[in-house]
């Protein structure tokens, strides 16, 4: 199978190469009719009366201080739902803050849709119910997305829900003017979707790069890429390189370092991640870098990586979890 690559050179006398292998009821009864007579005769109709059947009147309607005492209670806790997942600034805190606001909200719309509101704002009611469910349906589907890693950001999951926050928000204001009701629970603004990208060669954090080897990184995906690259637990530098594209990065010192990638759509630099389509990676084996001076010579060592699978690669990556992937 075809994997990423990593290769090793040196300049001057040395030249090493290290490969490793890669890697969804019953009515009741009214009275009974009858005719009777004689023939020839006056004859008359008569009907035998029953028990009179009870009429149905409905739940009485909430008064509108009971109305807003009941709505209030669940005010707070779908709005603390919704900021909290507008809030999320990790991926796996997303993922479960949206399942969350999932939850309550359609737990809230149920609630709601068995009430009977004063009858003067049924209409904004039974409005902002439906409103309710069409919001928590759209928010199983944006969970999809994220487990699937096809959104990865709070930022693009609002961008998702768009079209029914608007459409909540607008129904919560409706209901609200027509009596003060609390039930204004949007207050974050989804923005539209963006594609945004740095330059290609765009350091995101460079340290000290005294060294004379250097890491060619080969980006040949359909997304772009971030490289971070580790000496111990600091980060030596990270470094972002477009789809299609390539980039060398020179003076790197001597030491052993683990390389992590990742690819997406998209970069914030707000969160410093890809906010949609997003993985995170690492190439299992270590590169080691390493200057030789001699009496005549100085020797160094050269790597180059490709991110993406080619045809003899024979370096395994395994996936990280993205609260392990360096930042």
């Amino acid at each position: 199978m075809a994997a990423p690559r990593l290769i090793s050179s040196a300049l001057a006398l040395a030249t090493l190469t290290l490969a490793a292998c890669s890697a969804t009821p019953q009515r009741p009864s009214g009275g009974e009719a009858s005719v009777s007579g004689v023939g020839g005769g006056t004859g008359s109709i008569t009907a035998n009366s029953g028990p009179a059947t009870p009429q149905s009147t409905g739940p009485t309607a909430l008064t509108a201080e009971a109305y807003k005492s009941e709505l209030g209670t669940k005010h707070k806790a779908m709005l603390d739902a919704i900021n909290a997942m507008a809030g999320a600034r990790t991926y796996k805190t997303l993922d479960q803050r949206v399942q969350r606001a999932q939850e309550q909200l359609l737990g809230a719309a149920n609630e709601l849709a068995a009430m009977t509101p004063p009858q003067e704002v049924r209409a904004q009611h039974d409005a902002y119910v439906s409103s309710l469910r069409e919001f928590a349906t759209q928010l199983g589907t944006t969970a999809g997305k994220v487990g699937s890693r096809n959104l990865c950001t709070s930022s693009a999951v609002l961008t998702d829900l768009g079209s029914r926050l608007n459409a909540l928000d607008k129904a919560g204001e409706a209901l609200q003017g027509a009596g003060g009701y609390p039930a204004d629970v949007v207050t974050v603004k989804a923005k539209g979707k963006q594609t945004r990208r740095l330059g290609n060669g765009h350091y995101l954090r460079k340290g000290s790069m005294t060294g004379r080897s250097s890491l060619q990184i080969d980006n040949g995906g359909t997304r772009d890429a971030v490289v971070s690259v580790m000496k111990g637990k600091s980060r030596a530098f990270s470094v972002y390189v477009r789809k299609k594209s390539k980039f060398k990065v020179r003076g790197v010192r001597d030491g052993t370092y683990k390389i992590f990638f990742t690819h997406g759509v998209d970069w914030d630099g707000k969160s410093k991640s890809f906010t949609r389509e997003c993985s995170f990676e690492r190439f299992q084996k270590s590169v080691k870098f390493k200057t030789t001076f001699t009496s005549t010579q100085i020797l160094w060592h050269d790597w180059r990586v490709t991110l993406h699978a080619i045809s003899g690669g024979n370096a395994r990556t395994s996936d990280v979890d993205p609260e392990q992937f360096p930042s």
